[in-house]
């Protein structure tokens, strides 16, 4: 008989803890290349969710950042992730030239977080000072089909450039790209991210740079409003005296519509109420704003996120 009732209590502590295990919140938090801005700042949501979500198991993974992001989350393949507005935007249109060649229609929208800024930088002895400038250049445009790249093709054909223009093109991503102007072996390189990007620090500290100016009347001939005039602050980089003008593009923060309505709420409100951490994380996190959480979203947003939005008046 104690056998018996020993088995049975066994056999209720196996339920009890199978029950608990499959009762686990999984919150995969995709981010960018680890010499960018998506990755510290999602390295530091991830703590922030493993506090606040009960029962959570929360990963982060390293990507090439926005239309991989895009296409995981469609998969189901992450909860959270980073995106540039515009890669929202084609992603959710299904435009192939971008790459996806359908829509992705299960993306939802958490927050607009942050502005990106195109930043591109050229060694000082390549005598880059304009756009026109960089024709017949060797220059790295980032991982391909990232953010970046795309960024990269509306802003050159906008100047009246193609890849065709340059003596070399390379598709990698800002730690790689940064290596490569080091060593003499790229002129250029483009990257579209933060102010304060770890990897363009680490570059004007070590050599000799110049800031390329995008006009207003370049960021015209874009055509999308996602695309705005906006400038990178004197003194953001070693050795960049004035400031320079250029393109600013929001940063979204991006779920898909099975995660659950309570997790979407806790992950929005997660970000919003741990702004410190964030911007203790990384410069870019201090530009996050409540007030701008819902601006210039090309998606719908998640029910979750909009229930926190209605809380704090942002939603009606």
């Amino acid at each position: 008989m104690k056998s018996l009732i020993r088995k049975c209590a066994l056999g209720t502590a196996f339920v009890a803890m199978t029950g608990a295990a499959s009762a686990a919140t999984f919150v995969n938090v995709l981010t960018g290349g680890t010499s960018g801005v998506y990755y510290p700042l999602g390295v530091t949501l991830s703590q922030v969710y493993g506090d606040i979500i009960p029962d959570s198991k929360v990963q982060v993974q390293a990507t090439k950042a926005s239309a991989e992001n895009l296409n995981l989350l469609q998969a189901g393949r992450g909860e959270i992730g980073f995106s540039l507005a515009d890669s929202v935007s084609d992603a959710w249109k299904g435009n192939a030239d971008a790459g996806f060649t359908k829509p992705l229609d299960k993306l939802r929208a958490i927050a607009s977080v942050y502005p990106n800024y195109i930043q591109i930088v050229a060694l000082a002895d390549a005598n880059v000072k304009t756009l026109a400038d960089l024709k017949g250049k060797r220059i790295s445009v980032g991982a391909p089909r990232s953010g970046t790249e795309i960024n990269a093709r509306a802003i050159l054909k906008a100047a009246g450039l193609s890849y065709e223009d340059f003596a070399k093109v390379e598709y990698l991503p800002f730690g790689e790209s940064v290596e490569l102007m080091k060593n003499r072996q790229i002129d250029v390189t483009l990257q579209s991210a933060g102010l304060g990007v770890a990897a363009l620090r680490d570059l004007s500290a070590a050599v000799k740079v110049n800031f390329v100016p995008v006009p207003a009347e370049v960021v015209a001939k874009v055509g999308d409003p996602a695309y705005r005039p906006a400038v990178v602050p004197a003194s953001t980089y070693e050795g960049q005296s004035a400031e320079v003008p250029t393109v600013a593009i929001n940063n979204l923060l991006v779920t898909h519509a099975k995660v659950s309505d309570e997790v979407a709420y806790q992950m929005t409100k997660g970000i919003f109420e741990n702004l410190e951490r964030l911007g203790n994380s990384h410069s870019a996190g201090r530009q996050i704003k409540l007030e701008k959480a819902t601006d210039g979203l090309p998606i719908p947003l998640h029910p979750g996120a909009e229930k926190f939005y209605r809380e704090k008046g942002l939603v009606k």
